[in-house]
This record gives C-alpha cells, structure tokens and sequence, in this order.
C-alpha cells in the first residue's frame, strides 16, 4: 500500500441511480466510497480514459464525506432496492483496513434496512460478517470475482487481490452463514484463460464452497488507456502474447473467448450438475424475501 498516494475528497453525491432493469447483478444504486484501486488487476477496465481517474497506478482517492452524505441520501429514497458495492473499484482493498469507508457504510446501510451486494476479490470482507449478517435480514448477496482458480496465475493477472483459494475459503465461511454468495466469471481473458479446464475449475470449487449463482462473461473488453497497460503487462509476462491479440481483436472494444461456444456448454452443463444458477438471484421487494434457487 505504501506505493500508493492516498488523498481525500469531497464528494456532492453518493448514490447512482442503476438503469433499470439490471438483469446482471440486480442493483437499484451503486455505491462507491473510493476512486482508484490497489488490485491493480492487468486487466481493469476502470483504467479506461473514460473513468477520468488522474492516476490509477499510484493514486487512491476516498469520499471523507462518504458516511454523512449516505445517511443523508438514504433517508430520502422511498424505495429500498438493492445497493451495489464494487463496480468501479474493491470496497475492500488494501486501504479500507485503515479507513473502514465500507464498515461505516454498511453499518448506516444496516440501519436503514436496505438490500446490499458487493462485488470484491478480497477475503477481507469477513472483517464485517457481523454487520453483513445483520443486513441479510433483509438481504445480502456477495460476488468474488473469479477468473481463474489457479493461485500463480492470479498473482500475475491480480497481484493486489487476495489469492482465489484465499476467496473461495471466505465464500465458504459466509454460505455456511446463511449469506448468499456468487460468483462474477468476468473477465475470461482469450489465450489465458479461456480453455475447459479453467472453467471446469473455477464451477468445481465453486460447489464446494456453497456459491449459489455465477454470473459469466465469455471475453472481456478494452479500450484506451485498459489496452495500452493490458499489452505493456502481456509483454512482461507472456512473451509473444500480444501479437495474437492484435491479429484477432485490432481495436474493438469486445474480445471474445476463444471456442466461446464450447465454454459457454462446459459452463451450462456443470450450473446443472451442481444445482447452480447461471443469473444472479436477486431481492425481490414484492415477496419480501430472495427467491429460490429455481
């Protein structure tokens, strides 16, 4: 963390309202308490110009107003969808362990009785099971980004994040408490990734651990600034690598696995053998409770 340049701001607004409906992950808001990310995954899309992020290398950016301006804005929603964590950056990345932004966040979250999912590559989040437990009453739902199984190939492709076998242990520790706990399959990257044993992989464990969806995405996306970084990180790490993307992708902004068909049947066949859905399972407001699995 000590790389990193950790400086606050002010923030005039916190809650995003999601463009309904979301049939990806189920949110109502978004949420995001800092700006920048110390995963540094090769493959960030927030890296992207669009993002306006000055710095993404060496930079994190905090919202120190964060947890008056929620307790502020959450007392005027009068409907209490979902509020999503985790789309433009890890609520738990290494510098939450300093500020607890996301601890904070939650607790106002809890009292407000409003439904919640995070997305994170962090084990971390079992520093606040308690609190999560608490808002599972009416309704949580944590995702771990998994794009491999394999700890050595994470290191390369997210050497901030906590290993896989780290956050297939933690996903395991919130099913058994009674948190419903998925998986974002995102991204698949071509010629890494994108074989049937990395799939076959990630659906085994994910069985073992309890996960009850996996949300997956066959590819992954580029553009700018992501590119650049994306090959600079090709060429250190997978000598050659760079030029099959170039050949197959150019400059388009969707990459597509390679026998993506093939992974996509692999994919559908092992959700029904273990009983695992393909979609996220979201809060349903009408019923008042999650829907079954089916």
């Amino acid at each position: 963390m000590s790389q990193f340049l950790i400086k606050s701001i002010i923030a005039g607004k916190l809650l995003g309202n999601v463009k309904q409906p979301d049939d990806w992950f189920g949110l109502k808001y978004n949420l995001n308490l800092y700006r920048g990310c110390q995963h540094q995954c090769i493959y960030c899309d927030t890296r992207s110009e669009c993002y306006q992020i000055e710095d993404f290398d060496h930079e994190i950016l905090y919202k120190e107003n964060a947890i008056e301006l929620l307790r502020k804005e959450l007392s005027t929603k009068r409907v209490k969808g979902t509020i999503g964590l985790g789309s433009m950056n890890d609520p738990y990345q290494p510098v939450e362990t300093e500020l607890q932004l996301t601890h904070r966040a939650l607790e106002v979250i809890a009292e407000f009785g409003f439904p919640l999912h995070i997305i994170t590559k962090s084990s971390h989040i079992l520093n606040d099971l308690e609190i999560l437990k608490k808002i599972n009453l009416v309704y949580t739902t944590v995702s771990f980004t998994i794009t491999t199984s394999d700890d050595a190939l994470a290191k390369i492709l997210e050497p901030g994040a906590s290993l896989p076998s780290e956050r297939y242990k933690a996903m395991k520790i919130l099913s058994d408490n009674g948190i419903q706990v998925g998986i974002s399959m995102m991204p698949i990257l071509p010629f890494i990734e994108d074989n049937v044993e990395n799939i076959t992989a990630i659906l085994e464990k994910a069985h073992q651990a309890g996960v009850k969806y996996i949300i997956p995405a066959f590819g992954m996306t580029m553009r700018d600034r992501q590119r650049e970084y994306f090959y600079r990180k090709l060429d250190e790490h997978f000598p050659d690598l760079k030029q099959k993307y170039i050949r197959k992708f150019g400059e388009n902004y969707s990459c597509s696995a390679n026998n993506h068909e093939k992974l996509k049947n692999t994919f559908d066949a092992l959700c029904r053998q273990f009983g695992i859905s393909p979609k996220i399972i979201p809060y349903r407001s009408d019923v008042g409770e999650q829907l079954s699995l089916f």
